[in-house]
């Protein structure tokens, strides 16, 4: 499992990374609010541990984007023990908050169990559902309808149009869908996900006037409405 920590304080960061990587989770550290938020577009965490004073991006502010793109569980390690701050943060979907000073074992302790919360509710079936203008992608029945009709896809399809739903808006490079999909190591050949990419462009739009599924040339693919 992959674990984004997302901290201006280094030396912090490291403590929690240290802890992380000795029980077998993989870990990406970003320093700053838009670093955080472009790996949190680019990658499939199964946990976010943010802290809430961010050069460049304030992790209030990240809460809010993390939030309008998917369910990932957030939680807040930070040094404010300000009641607005607590009250704020779960409101606006945070699963937890802990002020520093963080004991290494409570926030293993806890992480896990955020963790172990959010995948309970995917394999229950929360009806969340992903929608891009007439699209509309139901993740508790892993089925995909645009404008009522439904969308025939093999697994990789269905797994491509979810990771590119959740980033919509953004482009999201082919050697980042090779690692996620078809977990093939970062520099390996792509043309795997351009194939599946056209097929699943015949599927999306080949049928309907306004297409959702579009190149950027030399980088990747973005999914929007233009």
């Amino acid at each position: 499992m992959r674990v984004l920590i997302v901290d201006s304080e280094q030396s912090d960061a490291q403590v929690l990374r240290q802890e992380l990587l000795r029980n077998g989770f993989n870990v990406d550290v970003a320093g700053n609010g838009l670093q955080g938020r472009a790996l949190a577009l680019r990658h499939a965490y199964s946990l976010v541990v943010l802290a809430l004073d961010l050069p460049g991006l304030d992790g209030r502010a990240l809460l809010r984007g993390l939030r309008a793109l998917e369910k990932t569980p957030v939680v807040i390690v930070t040094s404010s023990d300000s009641l607005e701050d607590q009250v704020f943060c779960l409101q606006n979907g945070a699963d937890d908050y802990l002020t520093k000073p963080v004991r290494p074992q409570e926030f293993l302790a806890r992480a896990n169990l955020r963790m172990r919360s959010g995948r309970r509710n995917q394999a229950a079936g929360t009806g969340h559902k992903l929608s891009l203008g007439d699209l509309v992608l139901d993740l508790s029945k892993k089925r995909a309808e645009r404008a009522g009709r439904r969308l025939d896809l093999t697994r990789q399809e269905y797994e491509l149009l979810r990771l590119m739903l959740q980033h919509q808006g953004s482009v999201v490079e082919r050697l980042d869908l090779a690692e996620q999909i078809w977990k093939l190591p970062g520099g390996a050949q792509t043309n795997v996900v351009d194939v599946a990419v056209s097929r699943l462009r015949i599927k999306l739009d080949a049928p309907f006037a306004d297409k959702l599924l579009h190149t950027v040339r030399g980088i990747g693919y973005v999914l929007e409405q233009r």
